[in-house]
């Protein structure tokens, strides 16, 4: 089977999966569509041909991949669909995070042709996989993606294909969200721009005040990544001793995963 278009659907809100898509994009010599969701969620259905080769890459938070990422997910319609499932993590663990996107993007329509587990800094605590994805990671990015666009040249129709398995379980564990928000601190200039980044507005921005609804916000980070003085951060003494803990049992190198 050939394929003459690429699509990828990624949220990326400090960057780091932005760079893991980058990586598959440049081993794909065929034309491209992003579908970028920190600018712009999707809200329609959207037909995905199956000379098409679908590439979807998410964030981990707890564990699972954020609402508003597997929201706009659904709105991908395979038609018998090559696709990637591709998650990227903090060194933590991802959890069932993987098995939700290959599920997912399944029950839409699309038959998976392999799945990577990819490591990423923490958008938390930074200074856990703080250089990553390095050099060697984006390699084998790239020799991932060159692996499944290898097998799917090798098809001849999708029927009675059966996808790799994965790590994870089903029902997967419960959307949670961490107890740490980020905020501004005394030297803010107000200037907006968090507010404007922000996926889920969970910020709003008064003359004097700028206020983070705890319930809105998903702990993603894009408000730290663009704040122009950075001083838009996780802080405090709970962070600070949780920072230290997380540190200690999660600091060690892990590699990445990959299933074909």
């Amino acid at each position: 089977m050939q394929f003459s278009k690429a699509s990828f659907i990624y949220f990326s809100a400090t960057g780091t999966t932005r760079k893991i898509v980058r990586a598959v994009k440049n081993a794909l010599p065929v034309s491209k569509t992003d579908y970028n969701l920190l600018r712009k969620p999707v809200e329609q259905d959207i037909q995905i041909a199956s000379d098409n080769l679908l590439v979807a890459a998410m964030p981990v938070y707890n564990g699972r991949i954020p609402a508003l990422a597997s929201e706009s997910l659904k709105r991908m319609k395979g038609q018998g669909t090559p696709a990637i499932a591709i998650v990227v993590y903090g060194n933590r663990e991802y959890d069932d995070a993987l098995l939700e996107v290959k599920t997912m993007l399944e029950e839409q329509g699309f038959f998976v042709l392999g799945c990577g587990a990819f490591i990423a800094r923490h958008s938390i605590f930074p200074n856990v996989a703080n250089e990553r994805p390095d050099a060697d990671d984006l390699a084998q990015v790239s020799a991932f993606t060159q692996k499944c666009v290898e097998k799917l040249a090798g098809m001849v129709s999708p029927d009675g294909y059966a996808a790799p398995a994965v790590k994870g379980n089903i029902p997967f564990m419960p959307l949670k969200t961490v107890p740490m928000k980020p905020s501004s601190g005394d030297d803010c200039d107000f200037c907006g721009i968090c507010e404007k980044i922000c996926p889920t507005k969970a910020i709003a921005i008064t003359e004097d005040e700028i206020i983070t609804d705890p319930d809105q916000c998903i702990s993603c980070g894009a408000c730290i990544t663009v704040c122009p003085i950075e001083t838009r951060q996780y802080r405090g003494a709970d962070y600070e001793k949780f920072k230290g803990k997380f540190t200690a049992r999660f600091g060690a190198r892990k590699e990445n995963e990959t299933y074909l």
